[in-house]
């Protein structure tokens, strides 16, 4: 397979930090779309895998699946794009296209193992798919989205996680009206999930330990907001709550809110901790409540989310930066010093 080289920014180990690096790619096969990428956006996982905080990072790795670009060149038998179209390109890059998952448009958990748009084995080139902190990329034209011509471009860029990540939760949970929705956390994901249940025409109360983020959340568009560590503030809202989204990403007690729960409602985890959670029985047994989990979401509902999100002027609070700020903006990442997502301006990787 013919292949050439481009600029990235990655790293060779956990101890080391991001730099400059050349990597390669493929030319352009018959279904593939190649794009040149404009924006990019940071997410936690991305600090995750490169700190190799789940095990099996594997290094070299370049980082990055909120990628939002141009299109530079299409193979011969892709319909459905051509040269200067916006694009995006999500966590998604290949499944086996013929289990019941991905007959299903459910594609993130496909039978024969989903390929990541980076730290996952490369069909193609062998070792590992590179992601989204480069000149380029190139997939296959079904896992490339139709990117709208939103105003704030590189604020679009991470809906193609964070914005999956909570709108496909909201959605499957019917989040609405007549709904009491409970978000946990104001980052990353938190910030775009009071955005789009609040589009939903849920209800939104917002759960955050930072009294800052309070008065924030409720300029985010959240009808209430509560400071977790107030014990008399939470008992209010016992029982009261039919759904809550839990985007924390570090160890915490979710018994908590379980018991804000009213019947058979649902605490729903998007966060990854890296230690595990704790359950208690009677936390769930009592009012047939649910701890569940949700993982992006597939290609024809991130296009959904997409054109959901255009319709409503929604995208993310972001700070956008140089490439070569990418290991400040890592470390400011690490301790919630961010409002609420970095957004990479590609353009920097020229200089």
């Amino acid at each position: 397979m013919e292949i050439k080289e481009i600029k990235a920014y990655g790293t060779a180990s956990a101890a080391q930090p991001l730099a400059e690096m050349k990597i390669k790619r493929r030319v352009v096969q018959a279904h593939d779309v190649e794009m040149e990428i404009l924006y990019r956006g940071i997410c936690h996982s991305d600090l995750h895998q490169i700190k190799n905080d789940f095990g099996g990072t594997m290094f070299p790795i370049v980082p990055g699946h909120e990628i939002l670009g141009r299109v530079t060149a299409v193979g011969d038998h892709v319909s459905k794009f051509k040269a200067g179209d916006l694009v995006g390109v999500g966590c998604i890059v290949d499944s086996c296209g013929h289990c019941e998952y991905c007959g299903d448009g459910i594609e993130q958990f496909c039978d024969e193992g989903v390929t990541f748009s980076f730290n996952s084995p490369d069909k193609n080139l062998g070792g590992a798919t590179f992601g989204g902190f480069s000149k380029t990329y190139v997939c296959k034209e079904h896992y490339v989205l139709h990117m709208p011509e939103f105003k704030d471009l590189a604020a679009a860029a991470p809906l193609l996680c964070a914005g999956i990540t909570v709108y496909s939760p909201l959605k499957h949970w019917q989040a609405g009206p007549g709904k009491r929705v409970g978000i946990l956390g104001i980052g990353g994901l938190g910030h775009l999930a009071i955005k789009i249940a609040k589009a939903m025409g849920a209800e939104v109360v917002v759960f955050t330990t930072s009294a800052e983020k309070v008065d924030d959340a409720k300029r985010l568009g959240a009808d209430l907001a509560v400071l977790s560590s107030d014990t008399e503030q939470m008992a209010l809202y016992n029982r009261q709550l039919h759904f809550i989204i839990d985007t924390v990403s570090a160890k915490h007690d979710v018994n908590t809110y379980l018991n804000l729960l009213r019947h058979d409602g649902s605490v729903v985890l998007v966060g990854l901790p890296p230690e595990p959670l704790e359950i208690g029985a009677f936390n769930v047994v009592m009012g047939r409540r649910s701890f569940a989990g949700s993982n992006i979401g597939g290609i024809a509902e991130t296009q959904e989310m997409l054109d959901f999100c255009f319709e409503h002027n929604i995208t993310a609070e972001s700070e956008v930066i140089d490439i070569q700020e990418v290991n400040e903006a890592f470390q400011r990442l690490e301790k919630g010093d961010v409002k609420y997502r970095f957004v990479i301006d590609m353009a920097s990787l020229e200089n």
